[in-house]
């Protein structure tokens, strides 16, 4: 169990592929008791495969709870019982919130302000993995452009809130914010032998 003075938040940016899920993996599997909180959402056989496959590269001995908006409540109930939670990913996350906004729209920054007071109070350390999607092209439709713009948002302010923050580059970590560390070559090394 890590004491209350060695928790962080530690916050795992990239592109598709760049990495970040792998490296988020191997950084909170340095803990004990390690919480992996999903947020996708299997609408599709595509989606249902990435799900199988990530499942798969997760350690048998970690709990997984799965929650497409609720992130607050899952981190506020479950942050005593572990050292760490994962939380991969809030790209599905904000596309989860902006379909339950079509509904009631206030229900966004509400869930966005919970999480990260949830994020800020929490008694263990949290890994949050996310997509870095502002240096591609304008999305073509305005659905595009409002995910776009809602993800940055939301990236902008878990990083402000972050004591750690990397960016993931062909699976080697730039250290854009705090001291984050992981043997890279180890990691390089095991990615390689899968």
């Amino acid at each position: 169990m890590q004491d209350e003075g060695s928790r962080s938040v530690t916050f795992v940016l990239g592109g598709v592929r760049s990495g970040k899920s792998r490296w988020a993996q191997s950084f909170a599997e340095r803990q004990e008791r390690v919480a992996f909180l999903a947020t996708a959402q299997a609408y599709d056989p595509e989606m249902q495969e990435k799900i199988r496959r990530h499942q798969e590269d997760r350690s048998s001995r970690w709990t997984t709870f799965e929650e497409p908006l609720e992130l607050a409540k899952i981190i506020i109930e479950n942050a005593n019982d572990f050292d760490v939670i994962l939380i991969d990913c809030l790209t599905f996350y904000v596309s989860n919130l902006l379909d339950a906004a079509e509904s009631d729209p206030t229900s966004m920054e509400r869930r966005i302000q919970s999480f990260l007071e949830a994020l800020r109070a929490a008694r263990c350390s949290i890994v949050l993995v996310s997509n870095e999607v502002g240096s591609g092209v304008v999305p073509e439709y305005p659905s595009g452009r409002r995910f776009r713009d809602a993800l940055g948002e939301l990236n902008q302010r878990v990083a402000a809130a972050a004591d750690n923050v990397l960016f993931l580059v062909a699976g080697l970590p730039l250290t854009l914010k705090g001291s984050a560390k992981l043997d890279t070559a180890s990691l390089l090394c095991q990615s390689a032998a899968e």
